[in-house]
C-alpha cells in the first residue's frame, strides 16, 4: 500500500467564537470523508499560530505550493475543504488562484507558499 503524499493539517487548539475547540472534530470528519483516498493523510496539531483567524487548516504536498486557510467554520466550510482537497490533489504544482478555489474559501486564504522559488 502506498503512503499518502498529501496532508491536511488542522489546528486543534483554535477557539471558535463560542469558546469551543472544533479542530479535532474537523480532523475526524475530514479523515472520514477522505478515508477512501489513499493520497491524503489528515492530522491535527497543537498550534499553527493562526490564533487571530481560528480555525486554521493547512494543505501541503511535496513539490506543491502550500496553503494556510483561516477563519474556517467547520460546518459551513466542510464541503469547500473537501472540494479544495480534490482540486489540490489534481494540480501538478498545487498553484491556484483565489477565483479557482471553492467559494467558501475565497477570502480565507492566509498564505500560499510556493514549492520552489
Amino acid at each position: 500500500m502506498s503512503r499518502p503524499n498529501h496532508q491536511i493539517i488542522v489546528c486543534t487548539l483554535c477557539k471558535a467564537s463560542d469558546g469551543a475547540r472544533p479542530g479535532q472534530d474537523l480532523v475526524d470528519r475530514l479523515a472520514a470523508e477522505l478515508n477512501g483516498d489513499p493520497a491524503y493523510e489528515v492530522r491535527g496539531v497543537g498550534c499553527m499560530a493562526g490564533c487571530g483567524h481560528p480555525c486554521t487548516v493547512a494543505f501541503r504536498a511535496p513539490d506543491k505550493a502550500q496553503y494556510l486557510f483561516g477563519d474556517i467554520c467547520p460546518d459551513a466550510n466542510f464541503a469547500d475543504l473537501i472540494d479544495f482537497a480534490r482540486m489540490y490533489q489534481r494540480l501538478d504544482d498545487g498553484w491556484s488562484q483565489a477565483s479557482q478555489r471553492p467559494p467558501g474559501l475565497y477570502d480565507k486564504t492566509l498564505a500560499r507558499i510556493p514549492a520552489h522559488l
